[in-house]
């Protein structure tokens, strides 16, 4: 059985670390996004996944990239049935 998912343009699979931290450039292709939009998210407030901010580095934990784009997700099963 494959253990890949796919999010943007990158194979998440059972083996990464959800718990590793990445920087906007690999945070965007996970999310499909372009490193600006997750850099104007972030100066809007209110919009994006969560990040973590030490000095000026900007880094992004890889569960709450997949948080981020399950909470998005729209079932149109669920739609037509409610």
């Amino acid at each position: 059985m494959n253990q890949d998912h796919y999010i943007g343009d990158v194979a998440v699979t059972k083996t990464l670390n959800r718990e590793q931290y990445v920087n906007d450039v690999k945070a965007a292709m996970i999310i499909g996004c372009s490193p600006q939009t997750l850099r104007n998210w972030r100066c809007t407030g209110g919009r994006g996944p969560v990040y973590c901010k030490k000095h000026h580095m900007v880094r992004y934990r890889v569960q709450d990239l997949l948080d981020f784009m399950a909470a998005g997700r729209i079932d149109p099963e669920a739609r037509r049935e409610g």
